[in-house]
C-alpha cells in the first residue's frame, strides 16, 4: 500500500493590492502631476507584500516618486509611504490622503 502524505493548506494569501478608493486618491494626485507638467507615466507593482505605484517623468527612466503601500506597517509606521527618486521617504502615515499631502506642500523641480 503506498504512503499518501496529507495535503498541506495550498492557498496562498493573495497580493497586495490598491482598493478603489485608493486609486482614486492616487490617480487624482497623478493627474495634477500631469497637468503640471511633472510626471508623464506610471506604473503599478502588485507584491506579495506590497503595492506599489511608481511615478515617472519620462517613460525610460526611473521613478521620481513611489506610493507603497504595506499593510505589514500598518500598526508600526503606518501602512503607506511616499519615497523619492533616491529612495528616501518623503512621507509615512496610516492614512493615504494624509500621506500624498506631501504633494500638495512642495513644490517638485526636476534636478538634472
Amino acid at each position: 500500500m503506498a504512503h499518501v502524505t496529507p495535503l498541506k493548506n495550498t492557498r496562498r494569501k493573495p497580493n497586495v493590492a490598491f482598493q478603489r478608493n485608493e486609486m482614486n486618491v492616487i490617480l487624482d494626485v497623478y493627474g495634477r502631476l500631469v497637468m503640471a507638467g511633472q510626471a508623464k507615466d506610471y506604473a503599478i507593482g502588485i507584491h506579495k507584500d506590497q503595492a506599489v505605484f511608481a511615478i515617472f517623468r519620462r517613460h525610460a527612466e526611473t521613478p521620481n516618486w513611489t506610493i507603497v503601500k504595506t499593510p505589514a506597517l500598518a500598526r508600526m509606521q503606518g501602512a503607506y509611504a511616499v519615497l523619492g527618486a533616491q529612495g528616501q521617504i518623503l512621507k509615512r502615515g496610516r492614512e493615504l490622503e494624509q500621506v500624498l499631502s506631501v504633494f500638495e506642500t512642495r513644490k517638485f523641480e526636476i534636478v538634472r
